[in-house]
Order: C-alpha cells, then sequence, then structure tokens
C-alpha cells in the first residue's frame, strides 16, 4: 500500500470502476474449487498444478495474447448461476470494503459462455442476484455490459447481440426486475481488427438505444480510438491507451467529453506501456479528456485492485488533490447510473474532499 500523504484520501474517497471483466475476478483459488465443483478438467499444464503454481504463472504475462489464453481456460469453470453469483459477489464486496467503490459497471463475454452451452441469461441471474446481496450488505451499485469478442467471426457476434435483444435482456438504463443489460462493449485481442468490422452490430445497438462502448487504443492505433467513435458511435472508450499519440483525437475526445476508461496497471503488466510513469494518464490531464481508474482483470495482475491500483498510480504521478477530486468526479459523472445515484455518490465525494481539507488545513495551522 502507498507511503505517500494521501494515502488518507484515496483510501476515502468514493470510487466508480467501468472497466473490470467479471470473468477476470475469478481467483485460481475459486477457480479451482468451481473445477472441483462441476467436474471440469483444467488442462495439463505445469501451470495447474496448483493455485500457487497457477498464481506463479499469472505474473509472468509476456502479452496481451499470453494472458488471454489463460484467462479463456479458466472461464469454463463458470456454469451455473450459483457459480457466477459467487464470482460477483467476491468482487463486489471486496471492492466495497477495501477500496470504497460506490459503483461498478462489470463487464462479461458472453460468448464465452453461450459457446459452451452457458446461456446469457444465466449469467444475468447470477449477476443479479448478488448485486442485489452486495447492495444490501455494502451499498455498493452495480450494472452488467456484456463485451462482444474480436477474436470470433462478426457473424458470430451479430448472432450473439441478436440473441440477447430477441430475449429482451437489454435495457437503455440496465434497470428493470431483475436489472437487465446496460449496455455494449468489445473486447479481445484488437491488432488487426478495425473497429468498423462491427459498425453494423452498434448502429443496431444504437438504434435501441443502448449505450455503446469498446476497447480501443491498447495494441491497436489511436486510428482504433477514433474509428470506435466514428463507426460505433462508442460513448465511452476502453483503455484509449494508444490516443496519446495523435494530439488532434485527444482534443476531440477532450471537446466531446468521452470518457476514457483508463487501466494502468494491465497496461504495463500486458506490455503495453513499460512503466506506469508511461502510461497516459498525466497525458490526459493536460488534455483534458475525462478517465476513469479501473483494474482491468484483477486476478489475474496480482490482485491489484481499485484501491492497489489508485495508491500504484499516486506513486507514480504524485497527482494533487485536485487532480484525484477531477478523477473522482469525472468517473461519478460517466457512470450509466442513475442521476440521483450519481447525485448520492457525489454528494459523498463533496463531503470528503470538505473533511480532507479541513483536516489538512487545521494540521498547517497547528504546525504554525
Amino acid at each position: 500500500m502507498c507511503k505517500t500523504p494521501l494515502h488518507g484520501l484515496l483510501e476515502a474517497l468514493p470510487k466508480c470502476e467501468h472497466h473490470l471483466h467479471l470473468e477476470g475476478t475469478l481467483s485460481p483459488e475459486l477457480l479451482f474449487t468451481l473445477a472441483e465443483r462441476n467436474q471440469v478438467a483444467l488442462p495439463a499444464d505445469a501451470a495447474y498444478a496448483s493455485p500457487a503454481a497457477l498464481r506463479a504463472r499469472y505474473a509472468a504475462f509476456t502479452s496481451l495474447d499470453d494472458f488471454l489464453d489463460f484467462y479463456n481456460a479458466g472461464v469454463v469453470v463458470l456454469r451455473t448461476a450459483a457459480d457466477f453469483e459467487e464470482l460477483a459477489y467476491a468482487y463486489l464486496s471486496r471492492a466495497a470494503r477495501t477500496a470504497n467503490v460506490r459503483h461498478a459497471e462489470v463487464f462479461f463475454d458472453p460468448q464465452a459462455h453461450t459457446a459452451r452451452g452457458v446461456a446469457v441469461a444465466t449469467v444475468v441471474a447470477g449477476f443479479h442476484a448478488a448485486a442485489l446481496r452486495a447492495q444490501a450488505d455494502h451499498v455498493v451499485s452495480a450494472l452488467l455490459v456484456p463485451c462482444l469478442l474480436r477474436h470470433l467471426p462478426v457473424d458470430d457476434a451479430a448472432a450473439c447481440f441478436d440473441a440477447m435483444l430477441a430475449a429482451g435482456l437489454f435495457s437503455p438504463t440496465g434497470t428493470g426486475n431483475p436489472p437487465l443489460l446496460a449496455g455494449l462493449g468489445l473486447c479481445s485481442t484488437e491488432l488487426a481488427r478495425p473497429p468498423s468490422a462491427w459498425a453494423g452490430i452498434f448502429a443496431a445497438a444504437a438504434a435501441q438505444g443502448i449505450r455503446r462502448t469498446a476497447h480501443a487504443g491498447e495494441e491497436g492505433p489511436a486510428a482504433y480510438v477514433a474509428g470506435a467513435l466514428d463507426h460505433l458511435g462508442a460513448q465511452r472508450i476502453d483503455h484509449g491507451t494508444h490516443a496519446v499519440d495523435d494530439s488532434d483525437l485527444l482534443a476531440r475526445l477532450a471537446a466531446q467529453r468521452v470518457l476514457v476508461t483508463a487501466c494502468p496497471v494491465s497496461n504495463v503488466v500486458l506490455r503495453v506501456s513499460p512503466s506506469l510513469k508511461d502510461t497516459p494518464l498525466r497525458a490526459y490531464l493536460a488534455a483534458g479528456v475525462r478517465f476513469s481508474v479501473n483494474s482491468d482483470d484483477p486476478a489475474y495482475f496480482g490482485d491489484m485492485y481499485l484501491q492497489e491500483v489508485y495508491c500504484a498510480v499516486q506513486e507514480a504521478f504524485a497527482f494533487s488533490v485536485d487532480d484525484w477530486a477531477l478523477i473522482a468526479r469525472s468517473a461519478i459523472e460517466g457512470s450509466w447510473c442513475g442521476d440521483e445515484r450519481k447525485r448520492s455518490i457525489g454528494r459523498e465525494l463533496d463531503k470528503v474532499l470538505e473533511d480532507w481539507h479541513a483536516r489538512t488545513e487545521g494540521t498547517v495551522a497547528a504546525a504554525a
């Protein structure tokens, strides 16, 4: 945990997380537990000798594709609504308890499950049960967003989207009884897969009033970020790391108030950026680009959940109180929850900042 003077503030800030893959919170321990429960044979690889061995292998990813091989191997142990409920509740309760997360918008990969005969409705049911428990136990709200997979054929993505739409699983607000899917995303390996290929699917989503976001500019160039805006009508950009290579694009993101869901620790672990200091957070601030700080796939990235990520960012950048206030407020305003929920979290942020300034001003006065 960080030792900076702002550590207390970083702990107290009410946080919103927008870039968190539900499957990416599957710890090695839970993976082994579910494999046994569901009688799933794990790969015959030394990495799967034990949870400790698997955790050690996770510390040595060489690329996004290397990570995705393990990520996709882990997904197969998730079979029932109870599995997804256990997974989601573990994340939501931990996020609320250890990082003061007040609102989370959680991705999942529907095609990775339907290909195994697990219905999207099963995932939704498990997540909904977990969200209700977490709301009651920890006062954290949560929305669920499916991400289509780039490494699969576009026709497969279209069929998946059409099936979710036909089943009535989308809601413009992500609410309902039970809460439904709050938007549509696009993820997985990005190289040589420009966003334009999925334009028809996203146009159909827009016509239904479905919110849209897309992973872009992680491996791919700045042009893929622009492509996500132009061809997909993306209202948020996930990662967006290479947007900093194009000053005009940064100005566009700022002018259009597009929220970038940055994942700085993930960028370092997957060799997108050499170090945290090389991630574009300060460049975003300088350009007026709104962004949130997120953990992406924390169970695979050294258990770096959101509080640990905030601390690592502060150690790398030494942001000011005003910087963190702007980051926290941008995350609240860029969330897809209702206005009253945003106002509630915003009031909590105001109180935290007021208390922090009063405490620090009092300390300075006492020292004088």
